[in-house]
């Protein structure tokens, strides 16, 4: 799946540019939902894999997307909480897709988890109806597109009643024509060989999507069971329990990260949560010490780790990019680093058993 999610993530941009942030939230949408319908009637390895290509191509395209286009229709004094809103939606499917997995205990193994695949196309087909009749379209892109009195109507629904969206308009044009010019100047040279001042961008931005994955999120939620299992929770059931405890608090700790990221800064937060994980992994550690069942260390540590990923590397890893990119580059620099926090997470994900057998004991 994070191995697609490169190539979505990649090619969004050009979609996104051409077609407008509302119909790439639909691709990204029925990505999702045929991948899932594949997966849940498949009859054999392959044909799940294939379901799992489309998945991770909507996974990719999702994660580029969602905060360009928050960061486009949100006034600046509240970008930086409604941006960390894609990472709590995140989080909701991380907790839905835990308790449908006490929903669907007592049935059949083979039936169990084609419901839980047939059950993740709601929110996709939920996304589709809400993208058609309720989300606005991005006023940067309607004008973009010479479309300047739809975008002005979009704004005047964004900022409060009587508010002049006139010089907001006028700047979203003068910043487009900016990166009209540029482009046509230099295209993709600017990401490839970029000025010194672009290059910082592309540092921060890229560097923060990719630390992102670099702390091992992905790989330790794909392998919490296996975590908990090792740890000394020997019942299925309590281990399910406790994926589910964890999901929520993962979810509140994202919520409460995103009104602390305006508060104390993103640079504060992103320190605070990187110790905080760092202290959180060595008392994870402490429940594989001994032989008697030590899942206490495993239950704190994993809770403190998540809870410190969601105040700050969660949410900011998305913000940041979405913030720090100039408009001249915003939807290729978007797609990049998107695209190298996909390749860290596949790296991560897939190197993480054979890490653990090889240091284990």
């Amino acid at each position: 799946l994070n191995f697609w999610s490169i190539f979505g993530s990649f090619f969004s941009h050009w979609i996104c540019d051409k077609y407008g942030r509302r119909k790439s939230f639909q691709v990204a949408a029925v990505a999702f939902i045929i991948g899932l319908i594949i997966q849940a009637c498949a009859n054999g390895y392959s044909l799940l894999m294939v379901g799992r290509i489309f998945v991770g191509l909507g996974v990719g395209f999702g994660l580029a997307i969602d905060p360009l286009y928050i960061a486009e229709v949100s006034p600046a004094a509240h970008r930086g909480e409604l941006v960390t809103w894609s990472e709590a939606a995140i989080n909701v499917g991380i907790v839905l897709g835990f308790f449908s997995g006490i929903v669907f205990y007592d049935l059949n193994d083979e039936l169990e988890w084609r419901l839980m695949f047939a059950m993740g196309t709601v929110l996709p087909v939920a996304m589709i109806i809400l993208s058609q009749t309720v989300m606005a379209e991005s006023p940067r892109w309607l004008v973009s597109k010479g479309q300047d009195e739809e975008a002005k109507e979009i704004l005047r629904k964004i900022y409060p009643e009587g508010f002049d969206v006139n010089p907001v308009a006028t700047d979203i044009k003068e910043a487009l024509e900016r990166e009209r010019i540029a482009e046509q100047a230099v295209g993709w040279n600017m990401i490839l060989f970029p000025t010194p001042a672009l290059r910082r961008m592309l540092i921060v931005g890229v560097g923060t999507a990719v630390a992102q994955q670099a702390v091992g999120i992905d790989a330790i939620q794909y392998y919490l069971i296996d975590v908990l299992e090792q740890s000394g929770i020997e019942s299925e059931k309590r281990r399910l329990g406790v994926l589910m405890l964890l999901g929520v608090l993962k979810l509140l700790f994202v919520i409460v990260g995103s009104k602390l990221l305006d508060r104390r800064g993103r640079r504060t937060l992103l320190f605070v949560s990187l110790l905080g994980m760092v202290g959180a992994c060595v008392l994870t550690s402490f429940s594989f010490f001994g032989k008697g069942s030590n899942a206490v260390f495993a239950i704190i540590g994993l809770s403190l780790y998540l809870s410190f990923f969601s105040v700050g590397m969660g949410p900011g890893a998305w913000l940041i990019p979405a913030e720090i990119f100039a408009t001249s580059i915003r939807a290729k620099a978007m797609s990049v680093a998107t695209f190298f926090n996909r390749i860290t997470a596949t790296l991560m994900a897939s190197t993480f058993l054979s890490t653990a057998n090889a240091i284990g004991w």
